[in-house]
This record gives C-alpha cells, sequence and structure tokens, in this order.
C-alpha cells in the first residue's frame, strides 16, 4: 500500500497578480453565465419590435439604438468568453452586414443548453462533438429550403422586396421608403457584372431637420459644406484635384530680407502675386471651371479664382477626397499646377443647393429635367457613386437610418453573390430545428443529447421575435402553434406574426419575408463555432493587468458640503 503524500500549499507556479481559474464550476460555467448575461442583453433589441438601448460609451458620446453591432462595439467587453462572442458578431458583420444579433444570440442560447447536459454530467467534448454534427447537418438542410432567388435583371422594385426584411428589423414602419431608397442608389451605381457590386459606392449624407420622406437619392456625391468662392454653379465642367494647399508657397528655412528703399518694398510682395496669378492663368487656360481643394486655400488664391470665374470646394477628408476623384476620373495632383488633359476630370453639374436650411454642394450627373439632358445618349457612363441624403429630426435618428441604410447595401452586396432566399419571420430556424431533432433522435451515443439541444436552442430565434412583439406568455403559444403548422404538409414557411394580426403566424413565403441563405448559413456556422470554442475552455489563467497603481477615487462628489 503506497503512502499518501500530502501536497505543499506553498507551490506557486505564477507572479504574484495571477489569476487562475479551473473546473467546471469555476470556469466552464463561468463562462456560460457571462455570455448569457451578453445574449440577454442584445436579446431584447432583436427583430421589428426589437427594444432600443441607450449607451454612452469612453467618449461620452450618446447612442441610442436597436443594431447589435454598434451596441458590442460601444460596449467594452472585458470578460474573455464574451469576447469570443463579440468576434464571432464581428465576422458576421465584416462577412454580410446582417444577422450579427443572431450570431450572439444563438450562441447564448447554445451555450444554456449545454449548461443543463454538464450539469447531468455529460463531457464537454461530447457536447462539441453533438453540437458539431448538428451545425454539419443543419447546414444541409438549410440548403435545401431555398424557395426562392433574387430575380434577374435586377429591377428596383424587386431588389426592394429583398431588402424589406433586413430594414424592418431596425427601421420598422419606415422599411418601404428606406428599401426604395436603398435600391435606387445601389441600382445607380451597378457595375456591369453585379458581383462586382462595391458597397462603398453607395454613401450617406445626414441633413437635420424635416422629415424622412424628404429624403432623396443624388447620383454623385453630396458635401456638406458650400463653395469657397462665389462660383455656385458650373456645368459640364472640368475638374482638377489638388491635395496641396492653395496658397503663396512657404520656404522651407527662415529668411530676413532686407529692404532699402520704397520701390523695394512696393515690388516685394508684387512679385508673389504675379507668380501666384501666372499659375492660376494656366489652370484657367488649360480649361478647369472647377477645383477641388484638399487642403487650406489662401485669400489672395480665392481673389484670382474668383476673377477667373473658377469655383473652389474645399474637401478636408482625404478618403472622400480620393472617392471624388473616382466619380469625376480625376487625378490628385499634389503640386499647384494646370492639370494635363489626362490628370484633370469630368463632372455634369457642380451646383450649391439648399436643403432645409443648410447649403450642400453636389456634384452629379445630369437627370431628367436637366437642360442638355439626352435620353438616348448611350455614351453618358453611368455614376461611380450616389449619394443618399437623409433627412431627419435629431442626430441620433440620423445615426439609426444610416445604420439601417448601411445594413440594407450590405445586404444587397450578399444577395449578389448569392441570391438564393429562405423564408424569414423565424420559419427556417423552426423547420430546422425540426429537422435536426428528427436526426438527433436517430443517432446513438451521447452525442444525440447535444444534437437535440442544438435544435432546440434554434427556437430561440422565432421565441425572441414572438416575445418582443407580442409579451413573454403570448410567445410560448405561438411557438406550439407555429411547431404544429410546421408538422403538415407544406408547412415550411410558416413563421411569427409580429403584428399579430390573426393567431400570431403567417406565411413568410405568401408574404414575401425573405432572407439571405447565406447569412443564415454564416450566422449559424459562427455562433456554434463560438460555442464550442466556449465549452473547450477548461480553465482560465489571467496575468496582473499592466500599469502602475491606480489613483484612489475619493467616494461621492468632492464639490458637495457635508
Amino acid at each position: 500500500m503506497s503512502l499518501k503524500v500530502p501536497k505543499a500549499n506553498s507551490l506557486q507556479l505564477f507572479k504574484d497578480g495571477y489569476k487562475h481559474l479551473q473546473g467546471l464550476e469555476d470556469a466552464v460555467l463561468r463562462n456560460i453565465q457571462a455570455v448569457a448575461e451578453l445574449s440577454d442583453l442584445v436579446r431584447t433589441s432583436f427583430g421589428p419590435n426589437g427594444r432600443n438601448k441607450l449607451l454612452i460609451n469612453h467618449l461620452g458620446k450618446l447612442f441610442v439604438t436597436s443594431d447589435a453591432a454598434t451596441i458590442i462595439r460601444e460596449v467594452e467587453v472585458v470578460h474573455p468568453a464574451a469576447k469570443l462572442l463579440v468576434m464571432a458578431s464581428q465576422a458576421q458583420e465584416s462577412e454580410m452586414g446582417d444577422a450579427t444579433n443572431a450570431v450572439i444570440i444563438i450562441a447564448g442560447e447554445l451555450l444554456k443548453k449545454a449548461e443543463h447536459l454538464l450539469i447531468m454530467g455529460l463531457h464537454p467534448s461530447e457536447i462539441t462533438r453533438g453540437y458539431e454534427l448538428a451545425c454539419k447537418k443543419g447546414l444541409e438542410e438549410l440548403e435545401t429550403l431555398s424557395q426562392s432567388s433574387l430575380p434577374t435583371p435586377l429591377t428596383q422594385s424587386t431588389l426592394a422586396t429583398a431588402l424589406i426584411p433586413a430594414i424592418a428589423s431596425k427601421q420598422y414602419g419606415y422599411e418601404e421608403i428606406l428599401s426604395s431608397l436603398v435600391a435606387e442608389a445601389a441600382l445607380a451605381v451597378m457595375p456591369p457584372n453585379p458581383k462586382n457590386f462595391n458597397v462603398d459606392n453607395v454613401r450617406v449624407v445626414k441633413i437635420m431637420g424635416g422629415s424622412l420622406s424628404g429624403s432623396k437619392v443624388v447620383r454623385g456625391m453630396v458635401f456638406g459644406r458650400e463653395p469657397e468662392g462665389m462660383i455656385k454653379r458650373a456645368l459640364k465642367a472640368k475638374v482638377a484635384v489638388f491635395t496641396c494647399g492653395l496658397d503663396i508657397a512657404q520656404t522651407e528655412t527662415k529668411g530676413t530680407v532686407l529692404i532699402k528703399n520704397a520701390d523695394e518694398m512696393l515690388n516685394f510682395t508684387s512679385g508673389e502675386e504675379k507668380h501666384l496669378e501666372k499659375i492660376f492663368q494656366e489652370i484657367a487656360d488649360s480649361g478647369v471651371k472647377v477645383i477641388i481643394a484638399g487642403s487650406t486655400v489662401g485669400e489672395l488664391a480665392l481673389h484670382y479664382l474668383n476673377r477667373m470665374n473658377i469655383a473652389v470646394l474645399k474637401v478636408l477628408s482625404k478618403f472622400e477626397l480620393r472617392r471624388l476623384c473616382r466619380v469625376v476620373n480625376a487625378t490628385p495632383l499634389a503640386r499647384m499646377g494646370a492639370p494635363t488633359p489626362e490628370e484633370a476630370g469630368n463632372v455634369d453639374v457642380f451646383e450649391c443647393i439648399e436643403v432645409g436650411g443648410d447649403r450642400v454642394t453636389v456634384l452629379r450627373q445630369l437627370v431628367e429635367g436637366d437642360d442638355g439632358f439626352d435620353p438616348n445618349d448611350k455614351a453618358a457612363e453611368k455614376t461611380r457613386t450616389a449619394t443618399i441624403v437623409l433627412r431627419g429630426a435629431t442626430s441620433n435618428r440620423l445615426d439609426d437610418l444610416e445604420r439601417a441604410v448601411d445594413d440594407g447595401v450590405s445586404v444587397i452586396k450578399a444577395l449578389l453573390k448569392d441570391g438564393r432566399l429562405v423564408p424569414g419571420a423565424g420559419a427556417t430556424e423552426l423547420e430546422l430545428a425540426k429537422r435536426v431533432d428528427a436526426y438527433g433522435a436517430g443517432l446513438k451515443g451521447l452525442s444525440q443529447h447535444a444534437v437535440r439541444r442544438w435544435a432546440t436552442a434554434l427556437e430561440v430565434i422565432p421565441r425572441t421575435l414572438a416575445e418582443n412583439a407580442l409579451g413573454g406568455a403570448e410567445g410560448n403559444e405561438v411557438i406550439s402553434r407555429l411547431l404544429a403548422k410546421h408538422e403538415q404538409e407544406g408547412g415550411v414557411g410558416w413563421g411569427v406574426d409580429v403584428e399579430a394580426e390573426t393567431d400570431g403566424t403567417l406565411n413568410a413565403l405568401e408574404h414575401k419575408l425573405l432572407d439571405s441563405l447565406v447569412a443564415k448559413s454564416w450566422a449559424i456556422r459562427l455562433a456554434t463555432d463560438a460555442a464550442v470554442s466556449v465549452l473547450s475552455v477548461d480553465s482560465i489563467i489571467m496575468s496582473k493587468p499592466a500599469g502602475g497603481p491606480k489613483i484612489p477615487q475619493q467616494a461621492g462628489n468632492w464639490d458637495e458640503d457635508d
């Protein structure tokens, strides 16, 4: 019989200040709890009836939004397991631009279901194996659920119909106006091969005042400032873009000038003026009517430009300048001087208009109703950029509208890559849950429990839609009605009716509530991956945060009288 040697308590493995948590209680269940907190936070913001969150970030900026991507970006999550979910959600945002909330909700629900299995005694590796099997089966079944795809050739009405479900989840009640605006803007810049569509070509300009119905699409670029000089309008103009300042050249080194008499004094500045005039005269002689400056515009330069009837617009953002060069087809110049014919660009209309109380500068193409517009002119090239001018009462409202537009444009990009559509309103998730559950029932071994839990976890999507729209008690009843309808022949399309016009259920296919298949498959894949990553962790080791001692904070307000 061997002798048991007691362990030494003084055995120190890590430096002072390290935290080491391990085992089921300390590491795995704690991680699941943190992830559940995060998923419950964004769960109430899911779907058309999702609640808004009021966030104030570390810079003191205020956000009022129900967009999960913005919420998790502005809330600084520090828990390492919850960060895994945030990363999965950000991967979905960059890949698809939509269904970011679904990733967090599904991953959170998968981990909640796994918690029961862990407490019952299943090993994490069996749960992860089951989840991976279920995910594989779910994605195979998802491919078979596609009932229709984006019709070609693209028209504004078909694109708008495909966008409505994605935009309704952000701006319920305004989805039709917004989706037609986004569809119009996207079609204006659609390249001959739609797969090359660039989301950067649809810009948004927010102008306070008015209402959303006053928003419009401009085929070109809009800048929220007026031109510098007196010339506010130019037609069929040649454009030069300068990244340098339009001003008298400053010398690199300091110098001292000795002036002996009055004549020298008079001649001193006139030399500089003549030199500047000569440069602008050369620019004017080359036919340039519009100058875009990427930096400062001096008073003397402005005086000569006004005299030569040249319009000047200052664009300080180098990203905007780069986009503008693409729109007018010009090369940005780093030196002051006349551009060569290849370096100069062209614009049909350069004008300063008033929108509400703000003056904005527009560079756009000729459209119907303009003088000189020829509808039969096939040589007129398509605009490179379209701008949606959004109107709204408050800056928070405008920011939220912009986020909805960005989501809409991302959905178009995803649909142009793969146009397959599946029933929305939670119908697809319920059908997948039903099919994966049946698959799990036929498996042998312990992983079947995990497969069936994965299937029930997918029901969280229609349940959340119903709870957010109709209240918690009604949510369960709607789900049971839907499950009954999915058991019937041809019941694939039944989803949650958030307006509850009948019994809280509707046929998503008949109501044209369709979601992108690829967005759904990415969301399921990323959510399962994130859940598996969290489950495969068995200990957390945290080092002491870097930095010196913290300044002690005084309790209460130091200025208050006791």
